[in-house]
């Protein structure tokens, strides 16, 4: 039937009629909130270049996700800040390492909450590379085994969730093996799989402070212009015993999501990383953008794409649009 029996307005005539035939919608059940800690007892730091993000010690860390809590967010996502780095990352698997010590504190008071720890080196090294150097290369396999003890340590801590953030050759398998040899056999293992070599991470490279000192990441993290690659390194990640697939960046990489949504049946997670968060937040400040309906568009447009789950900085700020 074409126009004039067929109106395709007629389902937009109202907001009622709209709401009543959308297809995607987020919840608070969609999304993840990143946080970063840092050592050190009753202190914040807000990120220059992330405005309304925050570095926080474990104290201060603790009333914000007070607040999470309260806002009905129900997953986080830890990054750690150690206060001494070093060519091996001990700081990473240190048991009383500043992740494992937030977990711990976290758990504690907050139980329920599903607490995500990522597993990279790059904050733990003094050269900011994401595993071992040999002859300014990261060696992939010595690399493993650094993960592996990491992992290890998270899931003593408490953690509920482990997401490998390195893109080495190998590592899901490695994680799966040595957390089943201790018997964390229900810690679920959230992949990195696609994780592209993107501009848009400046700003978290500032607020976790973990640029490389030297060279960059394109030898292991992966090349923006290729998809198929994307389905082949999703494909191992799922051989090797991921629980949950994730593409990374989300907003100029949609065609990965809905092409990995096709390919795979796993839960997929998608990150909208700090470049798209930052992008946003100026041009708010010029006042070129509404700031809000910009968010809501951008997350709408990754869960429309195939995510399942939204790991973004403006998890808080949809939290309180959704509850009013």
């Amino acid at each position: 039937m074409f126009y004039p029996i067929t109106r395709l307005r007629r389902l937009r005539l109202n907001q009622n009629i709209r709401d009543l035939i959308k297809e995607t919608e987020i919840t608070l059940n969609d999304l993840i909130y990143p946080m970063f800690i840092i050592p050190g007892k009753s202190r914040s730091e807000e990120i220059e270049s992330m405005p309304g993000i925050f570095r926080h010690t474990i104290d201060n860390a603790l009333k914000e996700i007070s607040e999470i809590v309260e806002l009905g967010i129900k997953a986080i996502l830890l990054f750690g800040i150690p206060e001494k780095k070093d060519d091996i990352a001990t700081g990473a698997y240190s048991k009383k390492g500043i992740i494992q010590n937030a977990v711990k504190s976290i758990k504690k008071e907050f139980n329920d909450l599903i607490v995500i720890t990522d597993l990279c080196l790059c904050e733990y090294t003094d050269h900011g590379h994401c595993g071992v150097i040999h002859d300014g290369y990261v060696d992939n396999d010595e690399t493993l085994e650094l993960l592996s003890l990491t992992a290890l340590s998270h899931a003593e801590a408490g953690a509920d969730i482990i997401a490998p953030s390195d893109m080495m050759d190998g590592r899901v398998a490695k994680i799966r093996e040595v957390l089943d040899d201790n018997e964390f056999l229900n810690i679920i293992i959230m992949s990195y799989s696609a994780k592209y070599a993107s501009a848009f991470y400046g700003p978290f490279r500032d607020a976790a402070k973990s640029a490389p000192s030297f060279g960059d990441r394109k030898s292991y993290q992966m090349n923006p212009p290729n998809i198929r690659e994307a389905i082949r390194e999703i494909e191992q990640d799922i051989e090797e015993g991921a629980d949950i697939i994730m593409v990374k960046p989300a907003l100029c990489y949609l065609d990965v999501i809905s092409a990995v949504r096709e390919e795979f049946n796993h839960p997929l997670a998608a990150y909208s990383v700090s470049g798209e968060y930052s992008m946003v937040k100026a041009a708010s400040k010029m006042g070129w953008i509404d700031e809000q309906k910009i968010v809501l568009e951008m997350l709408t447009s990754i869960k429309r794409a195939g995510a399942d789950i939204i790991i973004t900085y403006f998890a808080k700020q949809i939290a309180k649009s959704i509850s009013k």
